[in-house]
């Protein structure tokens, strides 16, 4: 790692040296959740840079975390995977996760706001199954936000795939869904429901799909977690 390290041959210094520098975890995350793409990975870390994120891969690659390896059937496209040390981070980054949303306090997270990376989230935990068995698109408009990034559309395919878009992708839409950006993260977060907060979503569009919202919303892995912090 490129720091100077804290010099201890503690097994906790040691792996925080390679686990505690700057967005590795976060990154982390991603990995742990099944991204394997530098554009996936971009999309679950919107914030960090490409010249840090290809850094940190770098690192967790010659860390023995990730594997790197080119597809066959793209030029210059390559997938990180982890390797079985990269694996039992698992269970470290699900721990963080849970102690984040037990402890920290839900302000300090609802201050940083970011439809994309919401949406991204969203369309990685879609639940597809209360879903008709048809391709069903739901477009969220969040009217609190400029027009550049106020629209999203959500595709799921027959198969169970999901696309995000954040421009039109041309299909009938099924389900209009109005609200701010603030309530859809809080209820992403497990902090409210779609019950408790309809007074804030307007519903335009297929009722069954609208009423199952709760049950096929991709929700955070960890909004079942009972918050305690005030």
């Amino acid at each position: 790692m490129s720091h100077a390290g804290y010099k201890q041959f503690c097994p906790l210094a040691m792996a925080a040296e390679v686990l505690c520098t700057r967005w590795t975890m976060v990154l982390m995350r991603e990995l742990v959740a099944g991204s394997t793409r530098f554009n996936d990975l971009r999309r679950g870390v919107p914030k960090m840079s490409p010249t840090l994120l290809s850094q940190r891969l770098k690192e967790l690659e010659r860390a023995g975390i990730v594997t790197r390896r080119a597809i066959a059937s793209e030029t210059g496209v390559y997938e990180y995977r982890l390797t079985d040390a990269g694996r039992d981070i698992g269970p470290v980054v699900e721990a963080m996760g849970s102690w984040g949303q037990k402890w920290v306090e839900s302000e300090l997270s609802l201050r940083n706001l970011d439809p994309s990376l919401l949406m991204w989230d969203m369309r990685r935990n879609l639940n597809p199954e209360p879903l008709p068995r048809t391709r069903t698109v739901v477009q969220f408009l969040y009217s609190d936000l400029p027009p550049t990034k106020s629209l999203w559309w959500l595709v799921v395919e027959p198969t169970g795939e999901v696309d995000l878009c954040w421009s039109d992708p041309g299909f009938a839409v099924d389900l209009f869904v109005t609200t701010d950006l603030r309530t859809m993260t809080e209820i992403w977060m497990g902090l409210t429901t779609v019950v408790r907060a309809r007074q804030k979503i307007e519903f335009s569009g297929a009722r069954s799909i609208a009423s199952s919202m709760q049950i096929w919303l991709g929700l955070s892995p960890f909004a079942a977690i009972e918050k305690r912090a005030s």
